[in-house]
C-alpha cells in the first residue's frame, strides 16, 4: 500500500507527464486513449481535469478515459461530478478490477492503432500481457510505478526506448520503481523533466543505476554524469550528440539538457573532442574521446 507521501508524488508524476503526451497525441490523431490502472481516486480526478482542461483542442477529436480500479467504492461518487463537465468528445470507462486486467480494457475500448497513454501501479512485478497491451503495437508508451525493476520487460515488449530509476522521499523513505517505455525521444526527454520538477517540488531524490542518490533541487552535480559519458565513449568509441543525450535518459538519472553540459564541461577538461571548433553543439556532432 503505497504511502500518503508517494501517492502525491505519483499522482504529480502523472499529471505533468499527461499534460505533455495529450496535446501532442491530439495532434497526430483524431483518437486517444488513456488508460489508468492502479491509480487512486485523486490521481483519476486529476487526470479527469487534466483532460477537461484541453477541451478547446478536442473538436474533432476523441478521447477516450479507462480507469481500472479495485476496492474503491468512492469512486464513481468522486469521478461523476468531474465527468459532468467533461466535452462530449471525452469518453470515460470506470471498470471494476486490478491492473492486470487492462489488456482487457484497452481491447474494449478499441484502441488499436491510436496513441495509447497508460499509467500503471502495481505492488510488484508487472506481467507481460500488460505491458504488451501498454505498447499497444507501436502506438503506446506507459508510465509504470512497481515494486521491482521493470526495463527488461519493457524492452521485452518491443520499447525501444525504456528509462528507470528510484525515487527516494524525504527521511530516506523508498517509493519502488519509477519505469517509463516509449518509442520517443521527446515524451521520453519529458517524462525526466516531469520527475526532476515533481522532485524538486516534494523534495524527492532519485537513485541512479550505480546506487547513488541524486538531488534534483537547484543546480545539480553534473560530475558524475561526466564521467559516465566518459566511460560510454571509450567502451563505444565516438557517439553523436543526439546518442548521448539518449543514453543519458535511458542510463543515468539525469536530464537530456545536462548532458550538452557534462559535455561542455568534457571538452573544457581537454576529456574529448568535437567535430566543430566552436558554437552550440548540435545533435549530430560526433563526440570522441581524447
Amino acid at each position: 500500500m503505497p504511502t500518503d507521501r508517494t501517492t502525491d508524488f505519483l499522482r504529480a508524476l502523472l499529471v505533468r507527464q499527461l499534460t505533455t503526451w495529450l496535446p501532442t497525441a491530439l495532434h497526430r490523431a483524431r483518437r486517444a486513449t488513456v488508460a489508468l490502472a492502479g491509480t487512486d481516486a485523486g490521481g483519476a480526478v486529476a487526470a479527469l481535469q487534466l483532460v477537461a482542461a484541453h477541451a478547446d483542442q478536442l473538436r474533432g477529436r476523441q478521447v477516450t478515459v479507462l480507469v481500472l480500479a479495485d476496492g474503491a467504492p468512492d469512486l464513481p461518487a468522486r469521478l461523476g461530478p468531474v465527468e459532468a463537465e467533461l466535452p462530449a468528445e471525452v469518453t470515460v470507462h470506470l471498470l471494476p478490477g486490478a491492473p492486470d486486467r487492462l489488456p482487457v480494457a484497452v481491447k474494449a475500448a478499441g484502441a488499436a492503432g491510436s496513441p495509447l497513454f497508460s499509467f500503471v501501479d502495481v505492488p510488484g512485478e508487472v506481467s507481460r500481457e500488460l505491458l504488451t497491451a501498454a505498447a499497444n503495437g507501436r502506438t503506446g508508451e506507459v508510465l509504470l510505478h512497481a515494486g521491482g525493476s521493470a526495463r527488461h520487460a519493457l524492452v521485452a515488449v518491443g520499447f525501444p526506448l525504456v528509462a528507470e530509476l528510484a525515487p527516494v522521499l524525504t527521511d530516506d523513505e523508498a517509493a519502488g520503481v519509477i519505469a517509463f517505455g516509449s518509442r520517443s525521444d521527446r515524451s521520453l526527454e519529458a517524462v525526466r523533466d516531469a520527475l526532476w520538477a515533481v522532485g524538486a517540488d516534494l523534495g524527492v531524490r532519485y537513485r541512479d543505476p550505480a546506487g547513488a542518490t541524486v538531488d534534483v533541487a537547484g543546480d545539480p552535480d553534473l560530475e558524475p554524469l561526466a564521467q559516465a559519458l566518459l566511460a560510454e565513449l571509450r567502451r563505444g568509441g565516438p557517439r553523436p550528440v543526439t546518442e548521448l543525450r539518449r543514453h543519458t535518459l535511458t542510463a543515468t538519472v539525469y536530464r537530456a539538457a545536462d548532458a550538452n553540459r557534462a559535455l561542455a564541461d568534457l571538452l573544457d577538461a581537454g576529456d574529448v573532442r568535437r567535430d566543430r571548433e566552436a558554437g552550440k553543439l548540435a545533435g549530430d556532432e560526433l563526440i570522441t574521446p581524447s
